[in-house]
């Protein structure tokens, strides 16, 4: 979006985006919400005035019963979330249409994972939030590792994994975004194949003692964090058997990530 749309435009605004072919309307009520909002989409969004537009955000300034005013979030004009600041209700927006563009991407299978590339392969690390991914993937790039994603794994019809490379996101405490070159990184822009997946979650206290699983385990492990797994099970199913094909998956809990980067690193060096 130009950087001075939102000053030319005097009234409500309404954008088309286009995200891995998923396409959404976002609607504000006072221009100024705008300038902000190209960092609260999927990575790789494009403004397409001529995208079918299946669903409809709106973000807008409301009061309360008490009159102080708040920004509220409506999906197809049900409200999602209502805030005291803009940057809550903006965290609110991005958290629901990443979700929904990985739920519905016609040509891409979304998993629930930090991914890092290491010597031409891709490591995925599979975990929903709170799991300590985004710690695991920070720690992974200062030990030279370049940064794919925190959030989504993103694989093609190949088994690839392609970049879907947002700022860090790390709570310390709260949501802190950080340009990966932060951590001393590098963000990849080619997809890799899958050379290593690590099913761990962090335990304060837990012992990094990884262990390999069966191919059937490794697919069961992605599939608790595949997106789209009920949508189209056939296509997922399918995807996910690929990466375990190609990629040893092992499996430990860990306590501080620092001290599971050293082994990570080897077991993806030497498979």
């Amino acid at each position: 979006m130009p950087a001075t749309l939102a000053d030319r435009t005097p009234g409500p605004l309404t954008l088309a985006v286009s995200a891995y072919g998923v396409h959404f309307g976002v609607r504000v009520g006072d221009p100024a919400i705008a300038e902000d909002l190209p960092n609260h989409l999927p990575p790789g969004s494009t403004y397409d005035k001529a995208a079918d537009i299946r669903r409809m955000y709106s973000i807008s300034i409301d009061a309360d019963r008490s009159g102080r005013q708040q920004y509220a979030v409506y999906v197809d004009g049900a409200l999602l979330a209502r805030y005291a600041t803009l940057q809550g209700a903006l965290l609110a927006f991005e958290a629901d249409v990443q979700l929904y563009v990985a739920e519905m991407a016609p040509d891409r299978v979304f998993v629930h994972a930090g991914v890092v590339g290491c010597k031409g392969r891709a490591i995925l690390l599979p975990g929903r939030s709170l799991s300590g991914k985004s710690t695991l993937v920070e720690e992974l790039i200062r030990a030279g590792a370049d940064y794919y994603s925190d959030e989504y794994a993103v694989l093609d019809s190949a088994g690839g994994v392609h970049p879907y490379a947002r700022p860090l996101s790390v709570r310390r405490p709260g949501v802190t975004k950080r340009p990966v070159d932060s951590a001393d990184g590098h963000a990849a822009k080619m997809p890799l194949p899958v050379g290593l997946v690590v099913v761990s979650a962090f335990r304060p206290g837990g012992e990094w003692r990884p262990q390999r699983l069966s191919p059937g385990r490794g697919v069961l492990a992605l599939l608790a964090n595949t997106v789209s797994a009920r949508r189209i099970p056939d296509i997922v199913l399918a995807r996910l058997h690929q990466v375990v094909a190609d990629a040893p998956v092992v499996a430990s809990e860990r306590g501080e990530a620092s001290h599971a980067v050293g082994s990570i690193l080897e077991w993806a060096i030497a498979h």
